[in-house]
Order: C-alpha cells, then structure tokens, then sequence
C-alpha cells in the first residue's frame, strides 16, 4: 500500500471534521449580527462591537496557536481547539436582552478555540500536501460544502428550533467534529523546532500576507455591502438573503479540484491573474445588477476566483514553511486574512454610507483588482514554484 493509500482514512477523518465545522462558523458569521439585533435588542454599535471582539481576539490568538500547534500534536491541538470552539457556540444560547454580556464572552471563547482548531488543521493538511497536490483543493471543497449544507440545514429549521436551537445544533456539529479529530491517529514526532527559524517562515511569506490582505479585504468588503443592499434596497430578510449566496456556496464546493487541474496546466501566476479580473468583474457587475437573482449569479464569479485563489495561497504557504514551521506559518496566513476581512469590512461601510452602492462597488473592485495583482508578483518575489511541487514531474512541466 502506497504513503497515500494508508493516508486516506486519516484525510477522510479530517476532511469530515472541516465541513462539520466550518459550516456553522461561516453560518454564524452570518446569523450573529442579525441575531444580536433582533433577539438581545443591541444597537448598531453594539453589534459591531460584538463582532468586532471575536474578531480581534481571533486575530491575536492565530500566531499564538500556530506556536502551540508546532510544539504539540497538530491532532490534539485541532480536537481542543473544536471542543472549544463548540463551547463558545453554545455560549451564544444563553445569552439574552438582560444577559448580553454572555454574548460577548462567548465571542471570546469563540475567536480562541477557532484559532486553534483551523490554524492546527491547515498545518496538518499542509503536512497531507507533500504527498497529496489536490489537499488543499480538497479542503476549502470540504470546507465549502460543509458550509452550504449548514446554511440550508440551520436556516430552514430556524423557524422550528429558534435562533437558541440553532447555536445549539452548531455546537453540537462542532462536537462531532472534534470527535473525528480525536479519532485521527496520532502524528509521528517532528524534529525540534527553532524559534529563529519560526520568524524567518513569516519573514519568507511576508510577501504573500500582503497579498492576502487585499485580496481578504475585497471579499469582505463585497459581503457585507451586498448583506446591506439586500436589506436596504431589496428589502429581503434573512433566509431571502441566505438563498442568495447558495449557488456561489456550492460553486465554491464543487469546483477547487477541477480548477486545480486548471492551475497545473496554465501555472498559479496566470490562474492568480483570472482569479483577479473573476473578483473585480464580479464587484464592478453589481453596481449594476437590478435583481436577487442576477447577484446570485454573478456570486458565482466571485466563487469561482475564490476556488482557484485559497487552495494556491494556502499551498504556497505549506511550501515555503516547512514541516516543522507549519503551524507557525498557518497562524501568521489566518491573520493576516482576518485583518483583511477588518479592512475591507470598514472600507466597504464608510464607502456606502459617504458615497453609493455604486461607489461602493467600484471602490472594491479596485481593490480586487489590486490585491488579485499583488499575488502573482508574491509569488514571484518568494521564488514560489509556479505550478503544485508534488506534480511537476507528472505534468511533465517545470516550475
């Protein structure tokens, strides 16, 4: 049996974990501000404090977590870090008009469990990539599809079980989820690791973190723009809203491995540079969208770009760390893509409350433009193979 062959009931056990929960994260992250508001009664600021606290905390704590998750089992960091999370989740249950403030701890319970949970499993799919050049590809597919079944499952029971109900069902997935790490076999001992070599990973990618800030920026800013003219101009609600971001959630399921093929045959410079024109197309096409459903479709441009860019930017950076760096490097790419998310989120509000949703369309399309740009010209800084490593002698091309 081939190293890749005895590999797949442990990949198979993880790729079960990251879908079970990533899909109530992403389903949070779109419920909790709605749900703060109509169920705790905060106001605008309030909500944006709240989200903001996870935020901040989950950005603090990814450097720390990939510090811990090159010093210990990835495996059992990953399993602690979703019990952890599974707990902050539940948090948000028992939080009410006269409680908020449990809403907020939960926050921070959240934001440190997530990093250790998703910051350890990339450095043990980085470790699945030296054998495998489809892994990443076949995370953010996981990843993705665990997040569309959330969205149908969670938001159409959500009339059934209320929104206490659904952050306990999201707990619960997270559970399992943990449970499945746990029941990975362990991961064999790695060679010391060197606190001076730890900085020269992030130093090496620092390129490439820039990139991911613009590029990060851009799709968080699109989102939460398109969340307020849905509401605003739309007038839809939040099912409404949810349905619109289906088809682009299972686009972004589905297509990572084909396009991975994709990106073996014409490099990741060039695929970086489609992915790039996908994004600012998909930005500058919604100033101009008249209906729901044609946001839906040109959501799928937006999927598309994102199939192709986070399994080459996550590859890159399993490349350029190093088994014994990976979780160091995973932490300093999570946060960097998570102050991008900040940037873009602030961005994107002051350009539609000062100008339009015109203005604000095309203030992100540059901005998706530009971050998509800076990726191939990182790429080209750090001497990153422009095709997957692992398949180069089978495309029968060189870097």
């Amino acid at each position: 049996m081939s190293a890749r062959d005895s590999s797949r009931p442990r990949w198979s056990l993880l790729r079960a974990a990251a879908g079970l929960t990533r899909g109530p994260a992403d389903l949070l992250d779109f419920v909790i501000p709605l749900w703060a508001g109509l169920a705790l009664g905060l106001d605008a600021t309030a909500i944006g404090l709240l989200v903001a606290l996870e935020l901040v905390v989950s950005c603090a704590a990814r450097p720390v977590a990939g510090w811990v998750a090159d010093r210990a089992d990835r495996r059992v960091v990953a399993a602690s870090g979703a019990v952890v999370y599974a707990v902050g989740v539940a948090g948000y249950a028992f939080a009410t008009d006269d409680l908020a403030a449990v809403a907020f701890a939960a926050a921070v319970v959240s934001g440190v469990g997530g990093s250790l949970l998703w910051v350890a499993l990339r450095a043990m799919v980085s470790e699945q990539y030296r054998s495998d050049a489809t892994a990443f590809a076949g995370l953010v597919s996981a990843e993705e599809t665990g997040a569309w079944i959330a969205f149908v499952v969670g938001l159409s029971m959500l009339g059934a079980i209320g929104y206490t109900g659904l952050f306990l069902l999201a707990a619960l997935s997270c559970a399992v989820g943990a449970a499945f790490l746990a029941l990975m076999p362990a991961e064999r001992a790695r060679e010391e690791r060197s606190r001076g070599a730890a900085r020269g990973a992030v130093r090496r990618l620092a390129p490439l973190l820039a990139a991911v800030v613009g590029s990060t920026a851009a799709e968080a800013g699109m989102g939460i723009v398109l969340l307020i003219h849905m509401q605003k101009h739309f007038g839809l609600g939040v099912i409404e809203a949810a349905w619109v971001f289906l088809p682009g959630a299972i686009a972004l399921a589905v297509l990572p491995k084909p396009l991975h093929v994709v990106v073996v045959r014409i490099g990741r410079r060039r695929a970086l540079l489609v992915a790039a024109g996908l994004s600012s197309a998909f930005a500058g096409g919604l100033a101009l969208a008249p209906t729901p459903v044609v946001i839906g479709i040109l959501w799928v441009l937006s999927a598309v770009a994102w199939a192709i860019v986070m399994p080459v930017e996550q590859a890159v950076v399993a490349e350029s760390a190093g088994p014994s760096r990976f979780g160091t490097a995973m932490g300093a790419y999570e946060a960097a893509a998570l102050a991008g998310g900040a940037v873009g989120t602030a961005l994107a509000g002051i350009a539609y409350e000062t100008g339009s949703w015109q203005v604000a369309c095309a203030v992100l399309a540059v901005v998706a433009l530009l971050g998509g740009l800076a990726a191939p010209w990182a790429l080209r800084t750090m001497s990153a193979a422009d095709r997957p490593a692992p398949l180069v002698a089978e495309a029968g091309a060189t870097p």
